[in-house]
Parts: structure tokens; sequence; C-alpha cells
């Protein structure tokens, strides 16, 4: 059966990813030679990238930011909590997933330069990630544990609980 997980990351052919989950890239647009100075991205840069990215229970995305806009797209399995703390500190969790009368969305845009993680609420969850200009390991910052909390003392439990290293 497909929509097992065992089904799921074979099928879709997921990797582990680095912040915690699996993935695989599913999308990467042409380049072009143009690069928004406003996001600090000085070479040339793929237009569009998409991913394919699965959470299970259990495990978790952790605190991490790139430097543009990320919109999520919820597409299997449970709801997804995305902790997002903006540069000045505000917290929001966003709810990705399709039972509308919980609150739940089946899309939602991470700012860039937003620290963020993300856990499924149940025991999985299969979403979709869009991020333009294409994304670019160059661009991604794993927060450390310690660092952040230095920032965002207010926002401690979420932090402890959705980050790897101190």
């Amino acid at each position: 059966m497909i929509n097992t997980l065992e089904g799921i990351v074979k099928k879709l052919n997921l990797l582990p990813h680095p912040e915690g989950g699996y993935y695989r890239e599913t999308y990467r647009a042409d380049p072009f030679s143009v690069p928004p100075k406003e996001l600090g991205i000085d070479k040339e840069r793929n237009l569009s990238t998409a991913i394919y990215f699965l959470l299970t229970k259990g495990n978790f995305s952790a605190f991490h930011r790139i430097k543009q806009d990320e919109v999520w797209h919820h597409y299997l399995g449970d709801a997804i909590a995305i902790h997002c703390i903006s540069p000045e500190g505000a917290y929001e969790k966003l709810l990705l997933g399709k039972e509308f009368e919980n609150g739940e969305l089946p899309q939602h845009v991470v700012t860039g330069g937003t620290w963020f993680a993300s856990e499924t609420l149940g025991e999985y969850s299969l979403a979709g990630c869009t991020v333009a200009p294409g994304f670019d390991f160059a661009d991604f910052e794993m927060a450390e544990r310690t660092i952040l909390l230095s920032y965002y003392s207010e926002h401690r439990d979420v932090i402890t609980a959705l980050t790897r290293n101190t």
C-alpha cells in the first residue's frame, strides 16, 4: 500500500533531510543571472525550486532560516505545525492541513529571514515546499539553541523543543 510511511518514502524516492524528516527535490527552474541583491544573493540562482517534505511522529524539522520566502503546501496525512519567529521576535504557529474548522489551511508562506521549525500533529504529514528564488544551501542557516535563546528567550519552550544542538 502506498499510503504507508514506507510506501510513501519508496514511491517518492525520499531521502533523510539535514533539518529532520525526508525530502526529494522535484523541480529546479532555469537559472537567472541577475540575482535580487536585497536578499543578499550574489550569484546566479534558479528561479524556483520545489520539494516533497515528509515529517513523521517523533521527528521534527529543527529551527532554521533561509533568505527567500518559502511556500508550504499540504498534500497528505496529518496537519503540520509550523513554528515561526520573525526577526523582530514575534512568534506565530501556523497550522498546515485541510481541517479548516480547526484553523488549518492547505497553504502557508514563511517569509524569508524568519526562523522556523515544523512538526507533524499526528503519525505523518506529506507537504511540499516551493522557494523563489530557488533554494540553495548557501542561504540555509541551522539555528544553534543557545544563540537563538539569547535573542528570543521569551520563546524558550518551543526553541528548546525544536532544536537539536545547544
